[in-house]
């Protein structure tokens, strides 16, 4: 039961980034078309005003879909809109660690100043300079970190059924989420800063956009697979053992 909790936790915090990329596209004047909980085939949703909300099938996370017709006209979209749209996801995740850690608390110590707000955002903080320090690891030992089925597995043994564990994992990984999508590489969100930001310098540049993402998107489902491929072999090793 524990791994479906965590299982259902990360979706809910992927989601979060979904809908905080949501929030500020509509407060940037981005059209939205569709806004997904879930994926695969409508199983219920409406519409209100331009945008349709649907809940899918498959329940692990969400997404959004700006009313848009092609790469072109998201490039021809201001640079702040863009800055904003990306910064959204990421945002979203932060304040939904810093929610987290306040529940924790204002649960153990009641409600104050202190609890609300000045403990939750230091260890947010906190927290944040501890997963940049460990983002060199990425490039250099791979083989040290884990997919969506490791820490499914690892969360579960972690958290079980204590309501603190699951609240404190969901802010670490609210913040991994977060600063994960604003390393500066295509086709994350800091990606996405950075490329506009050297439109600025020669318009010439946007032309590599495209092919960067799509060989940033070959390189993260690579990763993943490989990642994937690890958490297993270590899941039956440790069964096996």
């Amino acid at each position: 039961m524990s791994y479906l909790l965590v299982f259902f936790a990360i979706s809910a915090l992927i989601l979060i980034h979904e809908a905080g990329h949501f929030a500020a596209a509509k407060w940037a004047g981005i059209p939205v078309t569709r806004f997904s909980i879930g994926f695969g085939r409508r199983l219920w949703g409406f519409k209100y005003g331009e945008t349709e909300y649907r809940v899918a099938w498959i329940p692990c996370g969400g997404y959004v879909m700006l009313d848009l017709e092609d790469e072109q006209a998201y490039f021809a979209l201001p640079l702040r809109k863009r800055v904003v749209f990306a910064l959204g996801g990421p945002v979203a995740n932060v304040l939904g660690a810093i929610l987290c850690l306040s529940l924790i608390h204002v649960a153990q110590h009641g409600v104050s100043l202190n609890a609300v707000m000045i403990h939750p955002i230091r260890e947010t903080w906190q927290l944040a300079v501890q997963i940049c320090s460990v983002i060199p690891v990425l490039f250099t030992s791979p083989d040290q970190l884990s997919g969506i089925v490791g820490i499914v597995a690892l969360g579960g043994e972690h958290v079980g059924m204590n309501a603190y564990r699951l609240l404190h994992f969901c802010a670490v990984i609210n913040l991994n989420l977060a600063i994960l999508n604003l390393l500066p590489l295509p086709p994350l969100d800091g990606g996405k800063i950075v490329m506009g930001l050297m439109e600025k310098i020669s318009s010439r540049l946007e032309r590599l956009e495209l092919p960067l993402s799509l060989a940033g998107w070959v390189a993260l489902i690579g990763l993943m697979l490989y990642l994937t491929a690890l958490d297993i072999s270590r899941i039956v090793g440790n069964l096996v053992a």
